[in-house]
């Protein structure tokens, strides 16, 4: 059977991949940059700027490496850069400058 038949799994296909480690069940309290993320996505995808599809894709191209080292939102984040960069809503430039903003002002 051919790679191309059977690929290889990427990071985020995880169904079925066996682990020694327990799944953490527990509660889970969101930080204010999780909560201004979920809005972001619901602001992008009601404007028909980004959409789910788009934003799957955005997740999935992550590089396994990094993808594993990122969390739930932070991948989110990091589609959306991809994917506003990619449209031309915003540059790499613009994003680093208005980081170094939110970095000055809160830490």
């Amino acid at each position: 059977m051919s790679e191309r038949e059977n690929p290889a799994p990427a990071a985020h296909d995880r169904g079925g991949w066996a682990t020694e480690e327990p799944i953490d069940q527990g509660e889970h309290q969101w930080a204010d940059w999780e909560h201004r993320t979920q809005a972001l996505s619901r602001v992008l995808g009601s404007k028909g700027i980004v959409v789910t599809d788009e934003m799957r894709r955005g997740i999935e191209s992550i590089p396994a490496p990094e993808y594993e080292a990122l969390s739930y939102f932070e991948r989110w984040s990091a589609s959306f850069e991809t994917l506003l960069v990619e449209k031309g809503v915003l540059t790499t430039a613009e994003i680093d400058e208005k980081m170094k903003e939110v970095e000055a002002r809160w830490g």
